[in-house]
């Protein structure tokens, strides 16, 4: 009997062992998702196929990566903001593309879409660290935003919830050290200076509402240009749908306080981006989603 349990002991610390192995290994493949399963990892459409005016834009990041980007001018009269779009994580910036369009027609905006580093057209394989070298913004819009990946861990894995948490975690901890990409947006964004709008969907069925508010409670402690707007129909992709007028408004409205600041820089916006990957841009609309 013994001999039984010390065996089945040691298999179980094997499968521990190889299971944290995969976990180190291969976490960037769990996070980050350029291709959506069945499909390739082009472009399946362009903003032509929209009819909008755009630009392939070609950026070399600070640490040499070769990224890719689209400039969708409104129209060549626009004197509107440059708004800086990050997508969601699944996929890539042409499935975005429709709520892109709807976004320049009720913000009268101009957009400028960055492909992340390993996705679509862009060189290089994301990571934490190679993203957070592709921006740099002057104002941030987060929507539907999880305070971090490491909490975000526990809520798709709950048996991980006992060894990988954030800040707010009462857990040990134990694996946090083998995270490469943990995305600590709440220990992040009190250090923010830059005004921020925060958009939540109520209903959102993958990062839970929760996540939003204290992300807005530990910004606004430091930063008095902060707005926290709800949508009690929202869920996790479709709050831009389902928030309607008031979705646009909230935008439009921050959009109108702090613009004024940045318009004149905006006319110049296509002489900043240079080869070398310096780019700099009015606005920031973010919506780092699983």
């Amino acid at each position: 009997m013994a001999g039984w349990l010390k065996a089945l002991a040691y298999g179980a610390g094997g499968v521990a062992v190889a299971g944290l192995a995969a976990l180190v290994a291969l976490q960037e493949r769990l996070v980050y998702v350029p291709v959506l399963p069945g499909l390739a990892r082009a472009y399946p459409i362009t903003p032509a196929r929209l009819r909008l005016a755009y630009e392939d834009v070609w950026l070399r990041s600070a640490d040499g990566v070769r990224l890719h980007s689209w400039f969708i001018r409104h129209s060549p009269t626009c004197r509107g903001p440059t708004i800086l779009f990050f997508q969601e994580n699944a996929g890539n910036i042409a499935h975005r593309l429709e709520f892109v369009r709807l976004m320049m027609q009720r913000l009268q905006c101009n957009v400028f879409m960055l492909s992340y580093r390993g996705y679509g057209e862009s060189e290089g394989y994301p990571s934490q660290k190679g993203i957070t070298y592709d921006a740099q913004v002057a104002a941030l819009i987060l929507e539907n935003t999880f305070t971090s990946i490491l909490d975000m861990a526990g809520i798709m894995l709950p048996f991980l919830r006992w060894f990988i948490g954030g800040s707010t975690s009462k857990g040990p901890k134990l694996l946090n050290c083998v995270v490469r990409s943990p995305w600590s947006t709440l220990d992040i964004v009190g250090e923010v200076k830059q005004p921020i709008l925060f958009l939540s969907g109520l209903q959102d069925e993958l990062v839970p509402p929760s996540h939003m508010k204290m992300l807005y409670d530990k910004a606004v402690e430091h930063n008095r240009n902060c707005r926290f707007v709800d949508f009690p129909s929202g869920m996790h992709m479709d709050t831009w749908m389902s928030g309607g007028d008031r979705y646009w408004r909230a935008i439009q409205l921050f959009l109108d306080q702090y613009a004024p600041e940045v318009q004149s820089r905006d006319a110049s916006f296509k002489s900043e981006i240079s080869e070398d990957g310096n780019c700099s841009a009015p606005f920031y609309l973010k919506q780092p989603k699983l």
